[in-house]
C-alpha cells in the first residue's frame, strides 16, 4: 500500500509517482502489500527535518526513514511484507537541481523517489562500490519505467 501526501504547495503528478513506486516495488520483488509513505514538502519543512535528523543546515532533495528494514528477497525467497517507511521529497529543491543533473523537474522527483526507495531497502552510496550498485540500479529502474510508459 502506497500513501502519498503533497504538502509542498507545488503541483506534482501524484498518481504517476505512486505508479512508479508500484513499478519499482514489483521490479525489486517487494510484497505488493508492503507499506510506503511518500511525503512532498516545502523547503522550510525539509530544512527542519534535515537539521533534526542529519544535523545539517538547509533543505535537501530527499530523505528516507526506514521502518521495518525490509530487503529485496534473494532468488527463490518470498517477497517481504511490512512497513518500508517514509520517503520525503522537496519538489522546490529538486526542481532547482534538475538541470545540473540533465533532467526535467518531474524526472528529478521520479529519480529521487527511486533513490529514496533504495535507501529504505538498505542501499547506500558511502563507498564507491556501494554507489556504483545503488546508482546503477536507480538508473536501471528509471530506464525500465520510461520504456514501459513509452507506448502510453
Amino acid at each position: 500500500m502506497i500513501e502519498i501526501n503533497n504538502e509542498s504547495g507545488e503541483q506534482v503528478d501524484e498518481l504517476s509517482l505512486v505508479q512508479l513506486a508500484e513499478f519499482a516495488l514489483a521490479r525489486l520483488r517487494i510484497h505488493p502489500q508492503a507499506e510506503l509513505s511518500i511525503l512532498l514538502i516545502d523547503p522550510d519543512a525539509m530544512a527542519e527535518l534535515h537539521q533534526r535528523f542529519m544535523d545539517l543546515e538547509g533543505p535537501t532533495d530527499v530523505m528516507s526513514f526506514p521502518m521495518d528494514e525490509l530487503r529485496a528477497p534473494a532468488e527463490g525467497e518470498e517477497p517481504p511484507r511490512g512497513m518500508l517507511g517514509d520517503i520525503v521529497i522537496c519538489p522546490q529543491f529538486t526542481s532547482a537541481q534538475a538541470p545540473e543533473n540533465g533532467r526535467e523537474p518531474f524526472e528529478e522527483i521520479q529519480y529521487l523517489l527511486i533513490h529514496g526507495l533504495l535507501h529504505l531497502l538498505g542501499h547506500d552510496h558511502a563507498e564507491p562500490a556501494e554507489k556504483a550498485v545503488m546508482f546503477g540500479l536507480n538508473d536501471q529502474i528509471i530506464s525500465e519505467w520510461q520504456r514501459s510508459r513509452a507506448g502510453k
